[in-house]
């Protein structure tokens, strides 16, 4: 597993925290409490945390998409871990220029075979290619960071 994998798996498990405690505040003392129940390298911390920070401050914004196409499911329907990885692979296509929205689509398709359900990667899937129908930007290469744009 690569490290930005990890790093994202990570991200997704605080996403659902986040998400299932109801938007609580991602403080410096609930990540501290994080922490000490996973482990994980320094510097997949920071990317795992910029992920989340990116999500919750661009949330209206991914939300309204997942809610555009999937008209025949209400947002709080979705799965939690279905929805979470949603948020995070729209994030990063839409606001992380350094990564591919083609490798944003694959890793949360990957997540979500290894953290939802049978029918997650596919759910998955057929929601981010709509998703990137709108983009307006190359699919399959990152662009020039604009700075440190991460969220």
């Amino acid at each position: 597993m690569g490290k930005r994998r990890e790093g994202r798996e990570v991200a997704l498990q605080l996403l659902f925290h986040w998400d299932l405690n109801r938007h609580e505040q991602l403080t410096e003392e609930n990540l501290a409490r994080f922490w000490t129940l996973r482990t994980v390298a320094p510097g997949l911390k920071e990317f795992a945390v910029q992920l989340v920070q990116g999500v919750i401050l661009h949330q209206a914004d991914i939300d309204e998409r997942i809610t555009r196409y999937t008209a025949n499911y209400e947002l709080k329907r979705i799965s939690a871990v279905d929805r979470n990885i949603l948020r995070m692979a729209i994030y990063e296509m839409w606001h992380v220029p350094d990564v591919p929205p083609v490798v944003a689509i694959n890793e949360a398709i990957d997540i979500a075979k290894k953290f939802g359900t049978e029918e997650s990667s596919r759910f998955v899937n057929g929601v981010l290619d709509r998703v990137k129908m709108d983009l307006k930007r190359p699919l399959r290469t990152s662009l020039p960071a604009k700075g440190a744009q991460t969220g």
